[in-house]
């Protein structure tokens, strides 16, 4: 069949370029018969046929007609570099959707209304677009063109890595980051966990606090329960203990018609650097099908008046399927704003805070998807560029603060739901509520990662944020608009929110600086851990090491943190300082040198050291596009590297060294995990 298509393609190609050249000839031949005539019905058929050029020698008394034959032929060559980008541009987009799984449906349906070509059954040749249903690893053989995942966001999502970010960002900038849940990882942090809530009803006995307990790997709300008591934790699942998140419950949220409900945003990772976010200006809102009361010992297991998960309470009997947008127990998110915005609410506020949460969550998560992105694709090897659409699940307070309460790197984006038709059989219907929000998101997703209509990119150093203050309009449209709107397609759904606010949230990157300093010194291609060699050729190069902190020091500080950290990962089986470790490293470093300033400058304060000690360069350099676009080839990278430092160019002891290490993590990394569900 991909023979045949390729075929009929070159016929109509041939046929094309046969009109084209008859075009050109009749073209040449008027324009010599203008020149021969001069007469002034040759110059009207000019003026029919040519460009400006040729209406400015027109317009001229002089009666050079040369000067007429001259512009005319230029302006004919001008005619054919325009035939020849039309002719290119009648290529329709090619999209592979053999690994869509259940978006399939909606993405069907966005290639249509954009008159792309699907490839259902994947394709010999290269396509412009992969669509994989779970992770980039879902085909391991793409080396051209675009996927819609990127390495490692799977397991940078999971509920105990995303926990550990933001606590990392809660370290340093407390204030901005105050959104997210206080959070213990289980079962290493038992002990702290149950210390802490038993101090605090010793120190006042009418505390009872809540909490919900989140297993690492669950999605769709299995798993999840309500504990008063650190006594009713589950930490075992037969004989082996349960990796889980436990979170402090919100226990005032926002209700309409007295019901519990959260928000499903979709936001689109455009790119990573420099840093691109979108966020769909419509969501989804999920309720409950309990009437909501404060959590008591008596309702703690009433899942359906205190869990929002759709896939949860679509077992109810209360639940609600509603062809209309702002009814049921799923509405639009627009609907509900509506509703709040009668009541007197400031909902261009929401919306700020909410753009606001959303950009700061990236930004937490940003650094370590960078290491896993050059270790997937490294420095000189072929690779696709990368997008990621990412459901974000936020509950509104009853004060309208936004709270995160986790992100899904698989939100399932299917657009039927399923239905009951006789007793005891179900099958999937259309949601109309479903498709309004999902198929606008894929397509406008597509739109914007068309390879014909992408800009290049700015460097993320030159690129700043406008003149805006501290709120966040909720009119500001993105200033990049897709071609495609001039004609029957609806204007974008999806407004850039990064690099717009730039100017507002810049600051907050600095552990993305220790990330780039980390891959700096991994030394070999592939790698995601650093050894002990780099670790002590990190320290020396940026002068670290003084008197009071020699290199025995050095060495203790690395076994120490790097075996904590390799218990608190029992599933990765790969020897080495990974980054969450380093990180901490790089924060006890900082407090030593820098004892009397609060944190966020200590921080700041080393990185500065650093950056200096590695020269002018490294800033701008270790900040290399890993946006998932293909990186620098090697050679260019070696050259630039010794051009900052020297003393980095590779030495023979650390290469040696090195090599050894990867060879021993290569026989013991595992296979990459996966995710085989939606959330």
């Amino acid at each position: 069949m991909t023979c045949k298509h390729r075929g009929k393609s070159r016929m109509k190609l041939g046929k094309d370029d046969k009109k084209s050249s008859g075009k050109h000839m009749s073209e040449v031949s008027l324009h010599g018969s203008a020149v021969s005539a001069h007469t002034e019905k040759n110059l009207n058929r000019l003026h029919i046929k040519g460009t400006g050029k040729i209406l400015q020698g027109k317009s001229e008394t002089n009666g050079n007609y040369v000067t007429i034959h001259h512009e005319s032929s230029k302006s004919t060559q001008d005619t054919r570099r325009e035939e020849g980008f039309k002719t290119r541009r009648r290529r329709p987009v090619t999209v592979d959707t053999s690994k869509a799984k259940t978006s399939l449906e909606a993405l069907k349906i966005s290639i249509k209304q954009l008159k792309w070509k699907e490839f259902p059954l994947g394709r010999r040749a290269a396509c412009d677009i992969y669509w994989h249903g779970v992770s980039f690893h879902d085909n391991e053989n793409i080396v051209s063109g675009q996927v819609n995942k990127f390495p490692g966001m799977v397991e940078m999502l999971r509920k105990i890595n995303l926990s550990r970010a933001m606590r990392t960002m809660q370290e340093v900038f407390p204030e901005e980051y105050d959104f997210y849940p206080r959070s213990w990882i289980l079962p290493e942090e038992y002990q702290q966990f149950s210390s802490q809530i038993r101090m605090v009803k010793d120190n006042d006995a009418t505390v009872n606090t809540t909490f919900i307990v989140k297993p690492d790997g669950g999605s769709q709300g299995d798993g999840i329960y309500l504990i008063r008591d650190p006594s009713d934790l589950k930490l075992m699942t037969g004989s082996q203990a349960k990796q889980a998140v436990v979170q402090e419950y919100i226990q005032k949220p926002l209700l309409i018609d007295k019901l519990k409900f959260d928000i499903r945003l979709y936001v689109l990772i455009k790119s990573l650097e420099p840093l691109e976010i979108y966020i769909a200006k419509e969501g989804l809102t999920r309720f409950c099908t309990e009437p909501y009361q404060e959590p008591s010992q008596k309702n703690l297991s009433h899942v359906f008046m205190h869990l929002t998960n759709y896939s949860l309470n679509v077992h109810s009997g209360n639940f609600v399927h509603s062809d209309s947008q702002n009814t049921g127990s799923k509405r639009t998110l627009s609907s509900v704003l509506y509703r709040l915005a009668a009541k007197g609410v400031d909902i261009k506020r929401v919306w700020s805070d909410i753009i606001a949460l959303v950009i700061k969550t990236v930004i937490a998560v940003a650094p370590e998807l960078k290491v896993y992105y050059q270790a997937d694709i490294p420095p000189g090897k072929p690779g696709p560029t990368c997008f990621q659409i990412l459901g974000f699940d936020i509950l509104l307070m009853k004060n309208l603060k936004p709270v995160l309460l986790e992100v899904n790197s698989n939100p399932s984006m299917r657009i039927e739901h399923e239905q009951e038709v006789a007793p005891g059989v179900f099958e999937y219907v259309p949601s109309p509520v479903d498709e309004e929000v999902k198929v606008g998101v894929i397509r406008d997703t597509l739109r914007l990662m068309d390879p014909s209509h992408r800009k290049p990119t700015i460097p993320q150093l030159r690129a700043g944020g406008g003149e805006h203050g501290e709120e966040i309009p909720m009119e500001a449209e993105s200033q990049e608009r897709s071609r495609d709107e001039i004609g029957a397609l609806p204007s974008l759904c999806l407004k850039q929110v990064y690099p717009k606010y730039t100017k507002q949230f810049s600051f907050l990157r600095l552990v993305e600086r220790i990330a780039a300093l980390f891959i700096r010194f991994l030394g070999v291609k592939g790698n995601m851990r650093l050894g002990p060699t780099a670790f002590r050729t990190f320290i020396r190069t940026c002068k670290l090491s003084t008197s009071n902190f020699t290199m025995a020091s050095v060495d203790i500080l690395y076994i120490d943190i790097t075996r904590r950290w390799s218990g608190a990962t029992p599933e990765s089986r790969e020897a080495g300082m990974g980054l969450q470790a380093f990180v901490e490293a790089f924060f006890y470093l900082a407090g030593r040198r820098f004892k009397s300033l609060a944190r966020r400058e200590q921080v700041l304060s080393l990185l500065e050291l650093c950056e200096a000690q590695l020269g002018p360069q490294s800033a701008v350099e270790d900040r290399r596009s890993v946006s998932c676009s293909r990186a620098l080839p090697r050679a260019v990278k070696t050259q630039t590297m010794c051009l900052t430092n020297p003393q980095l160019g590779s030495p023979a002891p650390l290469r040696r060294a090195a090599s050894q290490e990867y060879r021993l993590h290569q026989r013991l990394k595992p296979r990459t995990l996966r995710a085989n569900v939606e959330n």
